[in-house]
């Protein structure tokens, strides 16, 4: 369900001396996602269209969507060619905060590269001898702002294969691909996220990335305010999966998916593994909602899930981020797990963390042509380290699969065990703790990855 525009049913009784009438709620349409158990047959559309409107069909991995009344879900379900289905589930990609970053002087590299071991502090040089050259990182997100072309090179974005997807949920019922709309975002959501995978330019400067040699694909599945339906994201899965299967059937590609919601979606799911098996390898963030539990997909098995750490430098000096050097090799005891970080809950499957604390990148908060560097915090923020971290591996060695890299990075992770830290934020001093089901098998970082890496 949607949150924001979703509410409870409320029955309301009234009373007239002896008599109570109940009010029934509205019987409200829904978008429902429905995987079938079979192949999709014009038999089978026909005798789901007794129940809805079927609007939206993804035969790879047999599954349509519908717009249905409410009532109607429970006789779907039992239709003995439907394998399960749920109404549409709500993504959100959103930040949790945001400052302005104005000084980029001299900047070449982040601190966040070089707590990852990704970049040699205070000088172009990178500690990896990998790039990502030749890997295909699709992020599935809010897509570019209409500048992009002023943070990022043309040849690292692959315009041929981006696209936007829209609609789902109750209001649309239907997912529709609108091929132009990836590179005109309003959101800046996507952007940031890709400026950590390429890295990006200021002005004259360039900033590095963690894998600055890999193509991007943007693949628009939110919309201009960050949130989307789980419908959508599905739609986006698909489409990489069949890129993989057709002209990047030589390349390695991942996915990066900094967005959820509370529940695993049966359409997105089936997505998720059909990809997968195909050869896809996916990457998510893993929530921001603390202590309440980790989001969807990122807390489904098959993804490698990412927390947000953050470094106790932060704030102790004017330019910390790119002034003061992250001790290397990287000690766990200048970490911790942010507060909002979501955590393990039972049944949910969280695997390393990496910096989305106050990362810094191209963000524009409204329309123009004026470039804008912000702050971000969020474990949006942490998911496209290890994304790119996979790119290295991939290159290195292009015939892994998700199983295998998520072992990888699990066992090469720096672990990172309950504790708590004196911090200082851009709001003073602030305490920070966390517990073992906060952080997955530790820290991420790249070198001890590609070490890893056969």
């Amino acid at each position: 369900m949607k949150k924001m525009l979703f509410s409870m049913l409320l029955v309301v009784a009234l009373v007239l001396g002896s008599t109570t009438t109940a009010i029934a709620a509205p019987d409200k349409m829904i978008g429902v996602n429905v995987v079938l158990n079979t192949d999709i047959t014009d038999a089978i559309l026909t005798e789901l269209g007794k129940h809805g409107k079927v609007r939206d069909l993804i035969p790879a991995i047999d599954a349509v969507t519908m717009q249905v009344r409410e009532s109607n879900l429970a006789a779907i379900r039992a239709l003995p060619f439907v394998a399960t289905a749920n109404p549409d589930a709500a993504r959100n990609g959103a930040p949790v905060d945001l400052v302005s970053a104005n000084d980029f002087s001299d900047g070449m590299n982040t601190w966040d590269l070089d707590a990852v071991n990704v970049t040699d502090f205070g000088s172009t040089n990178r500690q990896v001898a990998y790039d990502g050259a030749g890997v295909y990182v699709a992020v599935l997100d809010t897509g570019l702002v209409d500048t992009w072309r002023m943070y990022f090179p043309q040849e690292r974005i692959a315009s041929k294969y981006a696209i936007a997807f829209g609609g789902g949920g109750g209001e649309m019922g239907f997912v529709s691909s609108q091929p132009n709309k990836w590179e005109h975002d309003q959101n800046s959501h996507g952007t940031h996220v890709t400026s950590t995978i390429l890295g990006f330019q200021y002005g004259t400067t360039k900033v590095n990335g963690v894998a600055p040699m890999a193509t991007v694909i943007p693949v628009k599945v939110l919309n201009q305010n960050g949130s989307g339906w789980s419908s959508v994201v599905a739609r986006g899965i698909t489409y990489v999966a069949e890129l993989k299967e057709g002209p990047l059937a030589d390349h390695p590609v991942v996915i990066n998916m900094s967005l959820g919601g509370s529940a695993l979606d049966v359409v997105e799911k089936a997505a998720i593994d059909h990809a997968i098996s195909v050869g896809v390898i996916i990457v998510a963030s893993a929530g921001n909602e603390g202590m309440s539990g980790m989001g969807y997909p990122g807390a489904y098995e098959p993804v490698i899930s990412v927390a947000a750490s953050g470094w106790v430098g932060e704030w102790t000096a004017g330019g910390w981020w790119r002034t003061l050097d992250v001790a290397d090799p990287t000690d766990p005891d200048h970490f911790y797990i942010t507060d909002f970080s979501s955590r393990e809950l039972a049944g949910q499957d969280l695997d390393v963390a990496a910096p989305g604390s106050w990362i810094v990148g191209p963000y524009k908060i409204n329309s123009g042509n004026r470039a804008s560097y912000y702050y971000l915090g969020g474990t949006s923020m942490a998911s496209p380290h290890v994304a790119g971290i996979v790119a290295l591996m991939a290159q290195k060695n292009p015939g892994l699969s998700a199983f295998e890299v998520e072992t990888i990075l699990e066992t090469s992770a720096i672990p990172l065990p309950a504790g708590s830290r004196n911090v200082v934020s851009p709001y003073g001093l602030v305490t920070i703790s966390w517990g073992d089901d906060a952080t997955g098998a530790g820290l991420a970082t790249a070198d001890a990855a590609l070490a890893a890496t056969p």
